[in-house]
C-alpha cells in the first residue's frame, strides 16, 4: 500500500468488482443505479468509481478503486474542484436548511454539463444523490440525458430504496445492488469515523454506519427505541404505547425516518419468511414516500404506519 486511502470501502466487493469487470470487458454503460438502504457507503463507493475513471492511481494492489489521499485527481474529486465531475444534491435554502427536493433547475444543469466535453479529454460524470430525493419534474427532465448518452459520459444514479425507482429510467441503467455491512466491516467504518462507544453505535446502525451521526440524538434515539416497543407490542399495544410511538415518531422528519426504518426493516425480514409481508412493506413504503412527495406531517404519517402495520398484522 502507497500512503493514506483516501474514501476507504467497507463491503461492497461484489458490486465492485462487477463495474470493474464492465470496464475490462469494455462493456461500460452510460448510467448505473447505486442502490441498498442509506447509510451504507452508496455516495462513497460512487465517487471512489468517479475518481478511478477520471484517472486516480490505485495505492491498493489488491484494490485498484483505492486511490491515496494525496493523489492530485482524488483531491480534485474531495473538494469539488474536478472540472469534468458534477454531484447534485439538495440545495440549502434561504432558510439555512436543505430543501425538500432535488429541483428541476439542478437536473438541467446536469444535462448542460453533460453537452460540453470533458475538459481533460477523459470522462465527464455525473452523480445525483439520490433519485429519493427528486419530485416528478426533475425525473422527467432526467429522462433527457438517460435517453440521448452523449459519448464518454457516465452517471451513476444513487437510490436509497425509499421511493420506487420509475421503470423508464430503471430499463435504461445498469444496477449495482449495495447491501448493509456486517458487524466487523460496520465497526471498522465507525472507527474511522471515531465515534464513541462503537460497539453500542454498532447495534443501533444494524449494518449502516453512516447513520451514526443522525441516531445519536435524543430525539431519534427515542424514535427509534418507540418503534422496537411497539413492534414488540404489536398485537396488543397499550393505548399508552400507541401515544409514545406516534409522539416520539413525530418530533422532527429525522425522528420519523429512523421510526419508518425501523418499522420497515422488521417488516423486510418478515416478508423473507412469507409472501403476505412484502404488501405490508409495499403499503408502508407507499405512505413514506407520500410524506416526502405530498408533504404530509410527521405526526399523520407516523399515525399512518401504525394503523397500517396494525391491520396487515392482523391479516397475515
Amino acid at each position: 500500500m502507497s500512503g493514506e486511502i483516501a474514501l476507504p470501502l467497507f463491503g461492497h466487493k461484489a458490486p465492485q468488482d462487477k463495474f470493474l469487470k464492465a470496464v475490462d470487458g469494455g462493456r461500460l454503460h452510460h448510467a448505473w443505479i447505486i442502490e441498498g438502504p442509506s447509510g451504507i457507503g452508496k455516495a462513497r463507493f460512487a465517487l471512489r468509481l468517479a475518481a478511478m475513471l477520471l484517472g486516480a492511481k490505485p495505492a491498493d494492489e489488491t484494490d485498484r478503486a483505492a486511490a491515496a489521499a494525496n493523489d492530485p485527481v482524488i483531491q480534485k474529486v474531495l473538494s469539488s474542484g474536478h472540472p469534468d465531475l458534477k454531484h447534485v444534491q439538495r440545495a440549502v435554502g434561504d432558510n439555512g436548511k436543505l430543501k425538500q427536493d432535488i429541483a428541476v433547475d439542478q437536473i438541467r444543469d446536469l444535462n448542460q454539463f453533460f453537452s460540453l466535453k470533458p475538459a481533460l479529454g477523459g470522462w465527464r460524470i455525473g452523480i445525483l444523490d439520490s433519485l429519493d430525493e427528486m419530485n416528478a419534474n426533475g425525473r422527467n427532465a432526467l429522462l433527457k440525458t438517460l435517453e440521448e448518452p452523449p459519448p464518454r459520459a457516465m452517471l451513476f444514479l444513487i437510490s436509497h430504496a425509499t421511493v420506487p425507482v420509475l421503470a423508464t429510467i430503471r430499463s435504461r441503467c445498469q444496477s449495482l445492488r449495495l447491501t448493509s455491512l456486517s458487524r466487523e466491516e460496520t465497526l471498522e467504518a465507525l472507527q474511522v469515523q471515531e465515534v464513541d462507544s462503537p460497539q453500542q453505535v454498532a447495534d443501533l446502525v444494524a449494518g449502516r454506519p453512516g447513520r451514526a451521526e443522525a441516531l445519536t440524538g435524543p430525539k431519534v434515539l427515542a424514535a427509534s427505541h418507540a418503534a422496537r416497543s411497539f413492534l414488540k407490542a404489536l398485537l396488543k399495544p397499550a393505548d399508552a404505547v400507541l401515544s409514545t410511538t406516534i409522539q416520539a415518531a413525530a418530533e422532527d422528519e429525522g425522528a420519523f425516518g429512523v421510526f419508518a426504518e425501523e418499522l420497515m426493516s422488521w417488516v423486510s425480514e418478515k416478508a423473507e419468511e412469507s409472501p403476505a409481508w412484502a404488501d405490508i412493506w409495499f403499503q408502508l413504503h407507499n405512505i413514506v414516500a407520500s410524506q416526502r412527495n405530498l408533504h404530509m406531517t410527521p405526526v399523520q404519517a407516523a399515525s399512518k404506519l401504525v394503523s397500517t402495520l396494525q391491520t396487515g398484522t392482523g391479516k397475515v
